[in-house]
């Protein structure tokens, strides 16, 4: 618990220096000109297309009679952008958390060392390559398990329980392998990720609620769902600091718990024993 709070309390400190700042809004711009040139060529007809469906849907017919019935019959052209609006979502949360990994995470781990952990030894246990394959594989089944559980997310607990839960498991997955990739050798990092599993993924999980916010956000009013294109620019910022924090935090955390892996008085070896000739 102790090295969870001083990582923590060191990464929200770091998040206000002005390097970190600089970092964030590189992946903005990058975000920013993709959603607005997404936004400019599909929105409309991404809303028009949710709004038939609505209309045709055999299953709403009835709910949608009713609402009429109630004077509420065009509440179908504030809930066809809500619908998008939720569908989007999830790919911004994706293409940033890809973003940040690519552009930002290195840069910021290569910062905390530098500050902090000058002297630790970079072993170099996870190549680009390997870190590449592994955010891919994680990707991969963090967008399975977010395809299967999506039908549960009508159920209106489970849609603020689900995908936070799942992308706090991706990011544990992607940024404490980052974290360590420079600095520790397989064995380390394996065995770091043995002990400290329950905390990583606690970070992982407090992070992905942290991301949830700015879809909180939108859900709680109607008037969100017409400034969706000039909010998608606030909101990627938003999702671009957590990741910030995150990435600084499992930086502190999985640095730290290295130091103190090879302070102890048996180290682990980077291959194992060869057998005497």
């Amino acid at each position: 618990m102790g090295l969870l709070l001083d990582s923590f309390w060191r990464a929200a400190a770091y998040c206000l220096r002005p390097r970190v700042i600089a970092l964030s809004l590189l992946p903005l711009v990058v975000m920013v000109g993709v959603s607005l040139l997404l936004g400019y060529f599909f929105w409309e007809q991404a809303v028009d297309s949710v709004f038939r469906w609505l209309e045709s849907s055999s299953l709403l017919s009835t709910l949608w009679n009713w609402l009429q019935g109630l004077g509420m019959g065009n509440l179908k052209t504030v809930v066809a952008p809500l619908i998008v609006i939720f569908l989007v979502t999830p790919v911004i949360v994706l293409a940033c958390l890809l973003v940040v990994a690519a552009m930002m995470t290195p840069a910021l781990v290569a910062f905390v060392a530098e500050q902090r952990f000058a002297t630790l030894e970079r072993k170099a246990g996870g190549s680009f390559v390997v870190s590449a394959l592994w955010a891919l594989g994680s990707t991969l089944l963090a967008l399975a398990a977010l395809i299967v559980s999506s039908p549960l997310w009508l159920v209106p607990p489970l849609i603020l329980i689900l995908p936070p839960l799942i992308w706090g498991w991706l990011t544990y997955r992607v940024m404490a392998f980052d974290a360590l990739s420079s600095h520790a050798s397989t064995q380390e990092r394996r065995e770091v990720f043995r002990r400290h599993k329950p905390w990583l993924l606690g970070i992982g999980v407090l992070t992905g609620y942290l991301g949830a916010a700015p879809s909180v956000v939108w859900a709680s009013s109607v008037f969100f769902a017409a400034g969706f294109v000039v909010l998608v620019p606030v909101a990627i910022w938003i999702y671009t600091l957590v990741f910030a924090f995150s990435s600084l935090w499992f930086s502190h955390y999985c640095l730290a718990a290295l130091e103190r892996l090879r302070a102890e008085p048996v180290a682990l070896a980077d291959d194992p024993p060869q057998p005497p000739a």
